[in-house]
């Protein structure tokens, strides 16, 4: 299907919007007016820039406050709109949007509104345009999708059809018999599609409009359905994005629009009307890669945690250190940046890791170009919104080699018994703008699951945390991000490792060396209140740092290295069938590491 987006969804100025559209892969945008009047190219300009990027018009929005109103009123209402649609003449578009009114001098009277907007039509005609009226979720009396569509029946105009918009009906009623009615409009009378998502929040409706909408697959809706009505009408228009999100406002266009079309490449699929590669899901993590300018800082830590260096790449300054089935790698290439050790890059295991990449090339993520000799094992990598590069890795078999093959043991063997048994999750702190696009993007692309969002009190403001992760578990990744641009260290990227006995293995770490995150006493004595502990075992949870949560599966014991430069390392123990990650606990850890880099100056 043809895809549109309204500039309104995107940052910067209207020819920055346009090409960002165009580049992303867009068919068409709706031109939102205060776009227009603010951009100093006239209407043959815009029309002539819109052709050179193969972009189409589709829509010219909004017109409000037209019908229902007294006659005065109206006079004036259709001479501005004489104006607009000699202008849409002049930019070369031929769809506008008229919102349901909000005026205080719209009338309860639906008769009048189908009247008047058939008196629109009429003008409308005239100047070779359709209206498409949109019933506002806020409007003074028309709010409904079903309401517009019983006066554009009534006025029974030929250039007067409908729009809906997803936001628009979905806040008000998210009950899917509310969706059925939608078959009953002939598809050629609906004019024009607009979707928007949006996260499930009780608050009012025009606020939750104006700042809160999201591409759809990144809020609570089930936009999906909606279009499958739609479609079932046998409405051909395109899919048209209508954004208002204060996050996407500030943000760079083209990263925006790129995640804009890749929601609604999803959205195709769901519905069955686009069949791309199918997900592969990864099976496992096969490895974490941190870049670092100093090794020696990351090889203590590793060290103090019981890992070895096991091998080293052929041609490449990358270490591998390996506990358990648990594999860091340790990267002191000269090209990478210098402001500290960081998590650079991730290893999924893959069944297919021709059929991972040919998927994420078709949802946008193109295959990153990598240096390599004819000797390299062959490894794909995509790069994911916050810019950590995902490669997808196969078993070795004798057809295929994997990538353990680039690299030359240094290490006879592992040593027999090891607290790590292997990587739990990783966590991935995304810059400010890119939450909603990272969730789609491994929900999308790497076919993971997302668990719902959680706000996470930190003393500095408020983090929002989600994970996405395989069906059992084998693979986890935290995405979280602040409430505003941050570069604290607080908030650096981290790898949980798997361990059956944390006391055991927290206690070999700090007799290695290693420092652990120290916790504050009234923690412990709120654990005390809440769960029952002999007093030996909570003095040592107390003395190692040692942090407690349970829900209904089981139970979760976790504690926390210090941090190198923007990582830092937590070994977990997960008892029974307990699923989380410890939220309830992160504001007292994100204190304490801020507690920590004040003492320490980092």
């Amino acid at each position: 299907m043809r895809t549109s987006i309204a500039t309104v969804s995107l940052s910067g100025s209207l020819t920055e919007k346009l090409t960002a559209a165009s580049r992303a892969g867009f068919d068409g945008v709706e031109i939102f007016e205060n776009d227009l009047l603010a951009s100093p190219l006239t209407p043959e300009e815009i029309r002539a820039r819109c052709a050179d990027l193969g972009l189409t018009i589709d829509l010219y929005q909004p017109m409000r406050d037209i019908e229902a109103v007294p006659e005065a009123e109206f006079a004036r209402n259709l001479r501005r709109a004489r104006h607009k649609f000699e202008l849409m003449r002049r930019l070369g578009t031929d769809t506008v949007l008229v919102c349901s009114s909000v005026s205080p001098l719209a009338e309860d009277d639906d008769t009048l509104a189908a009247a008047q907007l058939s008196q629109l039509a009429d003008l409308a005609q005239e100047f070779g345009v359709r209206v498409a009226y949109e019933a506002l979720a806020w409007g003074r009396h028309v709010s409904t999708y079903d309401h517009a569509w019983r006066i554009v029946e009534t006025a029974d105009h030929p250039a007067l059809g409908t729009c809906l918009d997803s936001f628009h009906i979905l806040s008000r009623s998210s009950d899917p018999e509310n969706l059925k009615g939608i078959a009953d409009i002939p598809g050629e009378k609906i004019f024009y599609l607009q979707l928007a998502d949006a996260p499930l929040l009780a608050m009012d409706v025009l606020q939750w409009s104006r700042h809160y909408r999201c591409f759809p697959g990144q809020g609570g809706f089930d936009v999906a359905g909606l279009v499958r009505h739609v479609l079932s009408t046998g409405y051909d228009g395109p899919l048209s994005l209508e954004v208002f999100n204060d996050v996407f406002r500030q943000a760079e266009a083209g990263p925006t629009a790129v995640d804009a079309h890749r929601s609604l490449l999803v959205l195709q699929e769901a519905v069955g009307v686009l069949e791309p590669p199918a997900p592969v899901v990864p099976t496992g993590i096969a490895f974490a890669e941190l870049v670092t300018p100093d090794a020696e800082p990351v090889s203590a830590l590793l060290g103090a945690l019981g890992f070895t260096r096991t091998a080293r790449h052929r041609t490449k300054p990358v270490d591998l250190w390996q506990q358990g089935e648990a594999r860091i790698l340790v990267n002191t290439g000269p090209a990478l940046r210098r402001d500290g050790t960081a998590l650079a890059a991730i290893g999924l295991e893959s069944p297919d890791p021709e059929g991972a990449a040919r998927r994420a090339e078709a949802l946008l993520a193109p295959v990153l170009p990598r240096r390599r000799t004819p000797e390299d094992a062959p490894l794909d990598a995509v790069a994911a919104p916050d810019g950590t590069e995902l490669f997808f890795c196969a078993r070795a078999t004798p057809e295929l080699p994997g990538w353990r093959a680039d690299f030359t043991d240094t290490t006879a063997q592992l040593p027999a018994g090891t607290d790590v048994q292997r990587i739990d999750h990783l966590a991935l702190t995304q810059p400010w703008h890119h939450f909603d696009e990272a969730t789609l993007f491994h929900r999308s692309v790497l076919g993971l699951q997302a668990q719902e969002s959680v706000d996470v009190a930190d003393p500095y403001g408020l983090l929002r945390s989600r994970a996405v992760t395989t069906p059992d578990g084998s693979v986890r990744i935290a995405l979280s991000v602040g409430a505003a641009p941050s570069e604290d260290g607080a908030h650096a990227q981290h790898i949980a490792l798997a361990t059956e006995d944390v006391v055991t293995a927290a206690r070999r770490f700090r007799e290695s060396g290693g420092q652990l995150l120290r916790m504050p006493a009234n923690y412990y004595d709120d654990l005390a209140a809440r769960f029952a502990f002999t007093e030996d075992e909570l003095a040592t949870y107390q003395d190692l740092g040692i942090l407690y949560d349970r829900d209904a599966g089981g139970e979760f014991r976790h504690c926390y290295t210090r941090t190198v430069g923007r990582v830092f390392f937590e070994l977990v123990q997960r008892d029974g069938d307990y699923r989380g990650y410890g939220a309830q606990n992160a504001p007292v850890r994100l204190a304490a590491q801020h507690t920590a880099k004040g003492l320490t100056g980092g």
